[in-house]
């Protein structure tokens, strides 16, 4: 007979090597104390202090909610603090979270102080967010038996735990969840200092021989990410063994890099694409996301969660209350002619 449950773990759990493939590259580069932490400061040292005076009381830390773009270290801070609190680490994501037994049979199995950590909870169904309020505010869990007439509840009491939600749109979560978290934090691009440091300590456990200019090359292209930085580290390593005999320098990262299509603010093609389809085929902008989307044949939600956070810090793109538009610095990037006043091109 087949195990339903085990067949739909199987598929949750294939579905999430897929989705998260970086995160599974970078597993072993990840620091696991805050000392070896690099970069976020203030937030680094608000989980110091929580940490510690949550360990003196002998009680689990309270909720806490990461919000930023994907790769700088929400999903690594988690494994922090549970490898501080010396406790376990129970791990989802919102969109596996699909009924409420899911979350259930995930939280009725914690022991005292486990950290659960839901990744994208943005994304958690309405039906199962509404199973979360009782679980962070009383830590309990009421199952509903029969129905109509002969419908009762039953409360059941879970061990104090702590969640900790990471989220890339945190304006997706409902004020009701939100305010249940009592430490959220914004994480922010990393300095190109601290990516520095980051690719030296990366270089140093796989073993690769880098310089400083070779460092510096490889921090100014990687987004301002942690997780970017690393990838674009085994991109050049791979380069550098075949065609320089192992050591990274200046020259071999910008080889590295031109072959990988990455430029000197590290925009990809993907990048490129989006900043050209808003100067090319919209006249500059303002275009709505969902337009920008249909032409690049991608979804909206990669383009707004992915791409557009590092194009509008570093400001190639404008956002507006009508759509897109693109800035000065993008034409100029780009060498295309800067648009006139009426929206046309001129050579």
């Amino acid at each position: 007979m087949i195990n339903e449950e085990s067949v739909k773990t199987s598929h949750t759990a294939k579905q999430d090597v897929v989705q998260d493939q970086d995160e599974v590259l970078n597993i072993n580069l990840r620091p696991k104390m805050l000392l070896e932490y690099v970069g976020q400061d203030k937030a680094v040292e608000t989980l110091k202090i929580a940490i510690e005076a949550a360990l003196k009381r002998n009680e689990p830390l309270e909720h806490i909610l990461f919000n930023g773009p994907p790769g700088l270290g929400k999903t690594t801070l988690a494994h922090i603090i549970a490898n501080e609190m010396g406790t376990k680490i129970i791990t989802s994501s919102g969109p596996a979270l699909e009924k409420g037994g899911d979350l259930m049979g995930l939280l009725t199995h914690m022991e005292r102080g486990d950290v659960f950590f839901i990744d994208e909870i943005h994304r958690i169904p309405k039906v199962v967010e509404e199973f979360l309020y009782p679980a962070m505010e009383d830590f309990a869990v009421d199952f509903i038996f029969d129905k109509g007439v002969h419908a009762r509840t039953h409360r059941y009491r879970l061990e104090l735990f702590t969640l900790i939600g990471a989220t890339t749109r945190a304006g997706l979560l409902s004020s009701p969840l939100r305010d249940r978290f009592g430490i959220t934090r914004d994480l922010d691009f990393y300095a190109e200092k601290d990516l520095v440091h980051i690719i030296k300590r990366s270089a140093s456990i796989l073993q690769i021989a880098i310089d400083e200019d070779g460092a510096y090359e490889t921090a100014k292209r990687a987004r301002g990410t942690p997780r970017t930085a690393n990838r674009l580290l085994k991109r050049i390593r791979d380069y550098a063994q075949v065609r320089a005999e192992g050591h990274i320098t200046k020259e071999v990262a910008l080889e590295a890099m031109k072959l990988e299509g990455v430029d000197e603010y590290g925009l990809g093609e993907t990048d490129r694409k989006f900043l050209k389809t808003i100067m090319l085929n919209y006249k500059g902008g303002p275009v709505g996301i969902e337009a920008i989307a249909a032409t690049l044949q991608l979804e909206s939600d990669v383009l707004i969660e992915v791409v557009e956070p590092f194009l509008l810090k570093m400001g190639f793109i404008i956002r507006t209350s009508q759509g897109r538009k693109a800035a000065e610095k993008a034409y100029t990037h780009l060498a295309i002619p800067h648009k006139i006043k009426s929206g046309e091109l001129f050579d």
